[in-house]
């Protein structure tokens, strides 16, 4: 009596003094008593503390000119949900919440309509023989009660005439907080609240949208650093962090079917993935590792580097200069240190990892299919298909498309009209198309500002004094490949903020039919751009610079005017390795600061505002309103993160065989501040259900095809394994050093006279009469003069001959360990018949049972009337 009569205050202006005396006098004497015993500032419960709070709406009652409109619309928004059969409990404050329960009714006929699986048997299935090795692996395992924190179960579809089917042994806790606050969300997504501008509107989206509510989100269970109070609360959130959350559980299995029951399948399946994903980088960085040391260990045993170094040798060769006028001739043994770390990353090991990463990457990808394959049977996601979701329109496209089809599966349907779509089309191909070119730009921006300071770097290192103890390892190539590559990475960064944006903008305008069609195509769309943002200057850097300079006397000149770069004596593929590094260890420490560090700031901004709030009267929604959303694509954004990453360690491995290592190291991080964010600074995700990675497998499939090409054009023509093994085996003439005389054999020969104003020096103080430059072309006195010699076509055939030999070699391995490794295990496949048996064994059973009942009962009536 006393909470009505306080929703209503104003009933008190019709009541005589007495009673009014009387109802203040009730209210102090059990005001505390029901403050007492329902403001428990960690309740999930409505103030009876025993309907359970599946989601929660907040808004602002601010008084502005569309106050209103937006009163209007929470009336008949509200109302609705209240025809629907949802419970609504309202908290005025300075910010406003409505707490929504779902009732039994409500739960049982949207648990029909969305297919949800529940237990009808416990699993019987005898469990998988135990591995001898796991006793090894005990320090890495977590408690049986958090790995498996329920018991097996079949399953069957819900239905709401076969109920006594089902174990059922408690109403409140038969669908899991997850399943709740699932169809409490796939309610308000589709409940309508009023018509505006001749529209049916409808979808709490689109009052996220518009103002009319700031917030909509399920419940956490209790507070991460301490359990809930209550018995009937499990705490699963206080677990996950404990055990999963923080960073000195690194080494540590994930609990997975926690995950999957505390978030959803589709969160668990990501968590499962980067888990898996992991697991075999560690295999990759250890071959990777012993790679790198074989270069470190024998770096004192390469003949081309100490013939750079040797001063009767490097010292006396004359390299021409780098640059038109500024710059002047150069000693070769000015880069032998340069020439001594670029053997760490190109020598015999190389070529090995190249292939190994060709085969590695089959193997993740065919386990991980193995993998995915026994968590769908084990999180009952064997029947689900993604055409279920495909028969659940999108709010945004029942909304927006006023013609409406006839569907043979749905009947009368909305539709967008194929004119409309090829316009939508155009404008967003256009978009993208527009974002990719400026991509492009930018990268030929940063080409012209490594050909214009390279002069400048090269004329400061010369002249300054400072400079000199560093100058053999600091050359102005190395300088320039830095700094562009820093300059690089913050384009990349501010072309990535701004085409974020655009994309879900363009995405948006498409009107995809379907949620998975939306993801679709935003993936698609998100991947392209990065692909071209991230990858282009490694791209140019492997397979342009140093290709197309021309000689002394006839170099080509970008836009006629900058003279195309030349590659390190030692080659380009320390460069390469350069860029590699800096942008894929610059993206990881800045995703990391961008995901763990910026929520907290945000949340501990926002706390701030709470402290002058008594302790006891901080509620559960309170806290979680505070905490940052993580957002219909929060998951779409760690993918993207991941399979960029993916790229990095596979389309360009060759060149860097530490990447594995980075990878390895940054995903350990990657998976507990993932794990920590989400279970500490993110409100509650609402839970969805995947059976798989979706379309990034495609591109990762598509990825590892394309991986097996550019590290086999990056042995051949970025490296200089083919030149020194064709000389090894057609141009020594030293058995006892076979390699002996090879830097001089891979220079040519150019006469200074030969330089035309354009090109020659302003300064020859020695007056020298050749210079060399690195090419294989026919020396001044021949009749060919400065034309391409025979070992550079030797060495161009031998380069195309093992790009043919090692593609159609790795694929080949490649293709047979894919065909030779199941997609599923057969264990798998035989407890996904024998669950499908005894289900259908169980249900004809039920079914038997109640068609004998019904018959006994329809004899008993009929010996009756007889």
């Amino acid at each position: 009596i006393i909470e009505a009569i306080l929703g209503n205050f104003f009933v008190l202006c019709y009541i005589s003094e007495q009673q009014q005396y009387l109802f203040f006098l009730i209210v102090c004497l059990y005001l505390p008593q029901i403050d007492k015993r329902h403001q428990s500032k960690d309740s999930i419960f409505f103030r009876d503390g025993v309907r359970r709070i599946d989601f929660v709406l907040a808004y602002v009652d601010d008084l502005n000119k569309e106050w209103e409109k937006k009163l209007e619309r929470r009336k008949e928004f509200e109302r609705n949900l209240e025809n629907a059969g949802l419970k609504l409990e309202r908290e005025d404050k300075k910010i406003c919440f409505v707490k929504i329960h779902a009732t039994w009714d409500v739960l049982i006929t949207y648990a029909e309509v969305l297919n949800i699986k529940v237990p009808i048997k416990e699993n019987d299935i005898p469990s998988t023989v135990e591995n001898p090795l796991d006793c090894m692996l005990a320090p890495l395992r977590l408690p049986e009660k958090v790995m498996h924190p329920e018991p097996d179960y079949f399953t069957a579809p819900f239905s709401r005439d076969k109920q006594e089917l089902y174990l059922i042994n408690d109403e409140s806790t038969f669908f899991s907080p997850s399943m709740r606050n699932r169809i409490v969300n796939y309610i308000l997504t589709r409940c309508p609240y009023g018509t505006e501008e001749g529209k049916k509107k409808f979808g709490i989206k689109r009052l996220l949208n518009n103002g009319t509510y700031s917030a909509a989100y399920p419940l956490h269970d209790c507070q991460y650093w301490k359990k809930a109070n209550d018995p009937n609360c499990e705490s699963e959130r206080y677990t996950l962090y404990m055990e999963w959350a923080r960073f000195l559980r690194f080494y540590k299995e994930q609990p997975l079917d926690l995950i999957r029951k505390y978030y959803g399948e589709k969160i668990g399946i990501y968590f499962a993935w980067l888990g898996f994903y992991t697991e075999m980088l560690f295999l990759a960085a250890v071959v990777g590792l012993i790679c790198f040391l074989y270069g470190l260990f024998t770096m004192d045993e390469n003949m081309s580097s100490k013939e750079i170094c040797d001063p009767a040798i490097g010292g006396e060769i004359i390299m021409c200069p780098l640059c038109d006028q500024d710059c002047e001739y150069w000693r070769l043994n000015t880069t032998c240190e340069s020439s001594q770390y670029s053997h760490l990353f190109d020598n015999v090991a190389t070529l090995f990892f190249a292939i190994f990463m060709g085969i590695w990457v089959t193997l993740f990808l065919e386990f991980w299919k193995r993998r995915q394959a026994r968590l769908k049977y084990e999180w009952d996601l064997v029947d689900f298909e993604e055409e279920q979701q495909q028969l659940q329109l999108r709010p945004e496209y029942e909304a927006k498309c006023t013609h409406k089809k006839k569907n043979p599966v749905t009947q009368m349907e909305p539709y967008l009209p194929i004119t409309s779509q090829a316009v939508r089309f155009c404008i967003s191909g256009t978009t993208v198309l527009f974002w990719v070119s400026l991509i492009i730009a930018s990268m030929i921006a940063v080409i012209v500002y490594r050909l214009a300071v390279y002069a400048a770097f090269a004329s400061l290192m010369e002249n300054t004094q400072t400079l000199q103890p560093i100058s053999g390892l600091l050359t102005p190539q190395l300088a320039t490949s830095v700094t562009a590559s820093c300059l690089n990475f913050v384009i990349i960064m501010i072309l990535n903020f701004l085409y974020e944006r655009i994309a879900i903008w363009i995405t948006d305008m498409e009107i995809p039919r379907t949620h998975m069609e939306y993801e679709n195509r935003l993936t698609m769309k998100m991947f392209l751009f990065q692909f071209v943002n991230y990858y282009s200057s490694c791209f140019y850097v492997a397979f342009f610079k140093g290709k197309f300079v021309g000689y002394p006397g006839a170099y080509t000149y970008m836009f006629n005017r900058w003279r195309n770069e030349e590659c390190d004596p030692a080659g380009c593929l320390i460069e390469l390795t350069t860029q590699l590094t800096i942008v894929m260890a610059g993206k990881q420490i800045w995703g990391n600061i961008q995901e763990a560090i910026v929520p907290w700031i945000c949340n501990w901004w926002g706390r701030r505002k709470a402290r002058n709030n008594p302790e006891n009267l901080y509620s559960r929604w309170e806290q979680d309103h505070d905490l940052q959303t993580f957002g219909a694509l929060g998951l779409f954004y760690e993918y993207l993160e991941m399979v960029i990453q993916f790229g990095f360690i596979t389309l360009f491995v060759a060149s860097f065989p530490l990447a594995p290592l980075l990878a390895l190291m940054n995903n350990i991080l990657e998976i507990r501040v993932d794990s920590w964010k989400l279970t500490t600074q993110y409100r509650r995700p609402v839970a969805a259900k995947a059976h798989s990675i979706g379309v990034w497998q495609e591109i990762l499939n598509g990825m590892a095809i394309l991986s097996v090409v550019t590290n086999a054009f990056i042995v051949a023509f970025t490296s200089d394994m083919i030149p020194r093994l064709v000389y090894y085996y057609t141009a020594s003439e030293n058995e006892d050093s076979p390699m002996s005389g090879y830097i001089n054999n891979s220079l040519s020969v150019f006469q200074i006279s030969d330089f035309p104003d354009r090109n020659k020096p302003k300064l020859n103080p020695e007056n020298f009469v050749i210079c060399r430059y690195r090419d294989y072309r026919y020396p001044p006195d021949h009749e060919k003069k400065y034309l391409h010699s025979m070992q550079f076509w030797h060495i161009l055939a031998a380069k195309l001959a093992f790009i043919i030999i090692m593609e159609h070699v790795v694929f080949i391995v490649k293709f047979f360990v894919a065909w030779m490794i199941p997609d599923v295990p057969a264990d798998v496949k035989a407890k996904i018949k024998r669950e499908k048996y005894l289900t259908q064994k169980i249900l004809y059973e039920y079914e038997f049972e109640k068609l004998k009942e019904r018959l006994c009962q329809g004899k008993e009536t009929h010996n009756l009337f007889s």
